[in-house]
């Protein structure tokens, strides 16, 4: 007992393992060190010495990885996330994806499970928080974002050391009903409905990019004249615009009492556009010919426009504009949509279903799989994944194929018509 009690001089990093005067194994693990860079030790006891070495070789395994719970006081959840959106997420991200992981955060993860502490945090109190969000109301979508966003967060204080597990990683999500997002694209006919209707309307040219090329909301209103090249029939998709965001301007003295987007003094505080981030994002999209056309006449109305508006005019290089220049907003580009629908006498349907509408069209027609992919934008790796879920089987396809295999299993429909009379006259 009395060697077993015997300490030895350890080599730098060796973990101190030895039988303490209440006759229980005891032990100090090199953990790091300290912000003030004083090293930092974890100490373990357990009844028995098989027992402790068990737990320190697993936490030095931890600390090896860099999972294992860093010193000073355990975050909680509330914090972590808060700090995370902030100062970690919100540099390296498009606003567009802060946006999500903001509103996430704020309105349903710290007042749901904020208060727990991250390294305590289990996956039933992220299930519980779907069931309570469902149960007032919201979407399987809008649980799903915020489970995506818990995910994201607790991988990075896992990753720094500030928890062992992630516990969203291991929490299962809504199930989400298949009619949620099913999509049903826009016909030929419905197409050609919408096309009388656009004609009739400014920026006409903007709802048949979206209908024939499948463009996303946020690559047409960010694209510029110098984007297009309308000689050789192609343009260049190269930016995105992004949605406004205001602060007020009138001041603490004299509040307007308005939200920040409705203040008469408001200051935008997002810039207008981004570019590209994927290389698939950044590609060259041809023009059909009626297309081209269109944007031709698009571009002498704009003209025409500048000329009229004078000193009022807004200059500002957008292919599509407001009616005095500057950048659409995509807000207004939206309710332009909808009227437009209705207009039309077309069925209801969100704005990016014209972009389902044209994958589906460019499969009817039989272009190949990698031009389909290049119109669209999608990255080779996930592209199949993408055609999955944006191409859709018509009625026309489902009928075209019935006829295929009626002609190889029973020969052509005039064969059959013929043994089906034979057989009447029998």
């Amino acid at each position: 007992m009395a060697e077993e009690k015997k300490r030895t001089r350890r080599a730098n990093g060796e973990s101190a393992i030895y039988l303490g005067k209440d006759e229980r194994w005891h032990a100090r693990v090199p953990m790091g060190y300290k912000d003030d860079g004083t090293p930092y030790r974890r100490h373990l006891t357990r009844p028995t010495r098989k027992e402790l070495v068990d737990e320190v070789r697993r936490l030095e395994k931890q600390r090896d990885e860099g999972s294992a719970r860093q010193p000073g006081k355990p975050w909680t959840v509330a914090k972590w996330l808060e700090h995370w959106v902030q100062n970690i997420a919100k540099p390296v991200v498009s606003e567009n994806t802060y946006d999500g992981y903001e509103v996430a955060v704020r309105v349903h993860l710290v007042p749901g499970i904020g208060r727990h502490r991250i390294d305590r945090l289990e996956p039933e109190h992220l299930e519980s928080l779907y069931r309570r969000m469902q149960s007032a109301g919201s979407k399987a979508g809008t649980a799903h974002q915020a489970h995506r966003t818990a995910r994201t967060a607790l991988g990075e204080a896992v990753r720094r050391g500030h928890a062992a597990k992630n516990a969203a990683a291991l929490a299962k999500p809504p199930r989400m009903e298949e009619d949620e997002n099913e999509v049903e694209p826009y016909s030929v006919d419905e197409v050609q409905s919408l096309l009388l209707e656009v004609n009739k309307r400014r920026n006409s040219a903007r709802w048949m990019l979206a209908l024939a090329l499948g463009l996303r909301q946020g690559e047409t209103l960010g694209l510029r004249w110098s984007d297009v090249d309308l000689d050789n029939e192609y343009l260049k998709l190269r930016r995105n615009r992004l949605r406004p965001k205001y602060e007020h301007g009138c001041g603490e003295a004299a509040p307007c009492g308005r939200k920040a987007g409705y203040c008469p003094a408001r200051v935008q505080v997002r810039r207008e556009t981004k570019n590209t981030k994927s290389r698939a994002g950044r590609r060259a999209v041809p023009l059909p010919g009626p297309l081209v056309v269109m944007l031709r006449s698009h571009r002498e109305a704009q003209a025409r426009e500048r000329a009229t508006a004078g000193n009022l005019w807004t200059e500002s290089e957008y292919v599509f504009t407001k009616p005095l220049g500057g950048p659409l907003s995509p807000n207004t580009d939206y309710h332009d949509w909808k009227r437009l629908l209705e207009d039309a006498g077309v069925r209801d349907g969100r704005l990016h279903d014209a972009r389902h509408t044209a994958g589906t069209v460019l499969m009817l027609l039989g272009v190949p799989d990698r031009v389909i992919d290049q119109i669209m934008g999608w990255e080779p790796g996930g592209a199949a994944r993408m055609r999955a879920r944006y191409l859709h089987v018509t009625d026309p396809m489902l009928k075209e194929a019935a006829r295929k295999i009626e002609r190889a299993i029973w020969g052509a429909s005039e064969n059959l018509a013929v043994d089906k009379d034979q057989d009447n006259e029998a």
